[in-house]
């Protein structure tokens, strides 16, 4: 009979520490919204970017998205967020999608012009750039023609059976070009 007792306290103890774990870890984490006026903004794509995330400026977080909607006229993305009261954006802000590391979170970045403007509670923040799509990117890296240059751009050029570097063949009856002297010291 004594076991059992001492296995219940030992239990709720047990629970009593999980419960302030969790308590910690839900303060320290950031992971609520934060209180203030809101601005929306629209953007091209916004990959990774959900109700919760981040927005920050220089690396602070200063407020969080609320909503990410399709516009049925425009059909871009209209990204809803939360500013806290004391952070005043300028009107000339800019919005960008970045990530937090390679494989790390997207959140939205806001950079701050220089206007003395500011932007209204329910205001529209104008630029905005979208996120960039890693996969695409690889996709790009992968299959870009070697040296950066497409054929078509000045690359070796094949004109009845003899290569020429650098464009079109002289039209024929044409005198070759001369280089010009060498400037003198």
């Amino acid at each position: 009979m004594r076991g059992n007792v001492i296995e219940a306290v030992l239990g709720a103890v047990v629970l009593v520490v999980a419960a302030l774990f969790l308590v910690f870890a839900y303060r320290t984490s950031e992971l609520r919204t934060v209180p203030g006026y809101q601005v929306y903004a629209e953007f091209t794509r916004i990959d990774g970017i959900k109700q919760g995330s981040d927005v920050r400026i220089s690396g602070i977080k200063i407020g969080s998205v609320v909503s990410g909607e399709l516009d049925s006229k425009t059909f871009l993305a209209v990204v809803r967020m939360t500013i806290e009261p004391s952070v005043k954006l300028p009107d000339d802000t800019v919005a960008e999608i970045v990530s937090a590391g390679l494989l790390g979170d997207k959140y939205l970045s806001l950079v701050p012009g220089g206007s003395d403007k500011t932007i209204p509670p329910g205001g529209k923040i104008k630029y905005t750039q979208a996120s960039v799509s890693l996969e695409s990117l690889i996709g790009q890296t992968i299959f870009s023609a070697p040296g950066g240059k497409k054929p078509e751009e000045g690359g070796a050029k094949e004109e009845g059976g003899a290569k020429e570097e650098g464009g079109a063949a002289p039209a024929p009856g044409t005198p070759a070009p001369v280089a010009p002297p060498a400037p003198s010291r």
